[in-house]
């Protein structure tokens, strides 16, 4: 039993530190960086996995948009963070 709660006191304390880490782990403030506040009102992250940042944008008119200037985004979201290979669009659910 004592193992248990020495494990769950070790995951606890891995969980507090990545929430606490100013190492810019946050997809969300990676784009305030490089985005209009307009443009952050339409998209909402999904996931950030394997190199992909996921979002998902509240029309065909803004994923249009944001679509032609994916690669300038990219790039920009590159020197921000090396860790982001790709970035995927999609239309879904913002709030």
């Amino acid at each position: 039993m004592e193992l248990l709660k020495n494990t769950l006191d070790e995951v606890m304390r891995g969980i507090s530190r990545k929430k606490n880490d100013p190492s810019g782990e946050d997809p969300q403030q990676w784009l305030k960086k490089v985005l209009t506040k307009k443009e952050l009102q339409h998209i909402k992250v999904k996931y950030f996995h394997k190199g992909t940042l996921g979002l998902n944008v509240d029309s065909s008119t803004w994923l249009y948009a944001l679509s032609l200037k994916k690669e300038a985004l990219l790039g920009e979201l590159k020197q921000g963070n090396p860790k982001i290979k790709n970035l995927s669009l999609r239309i879904g659910e913002t709030q």
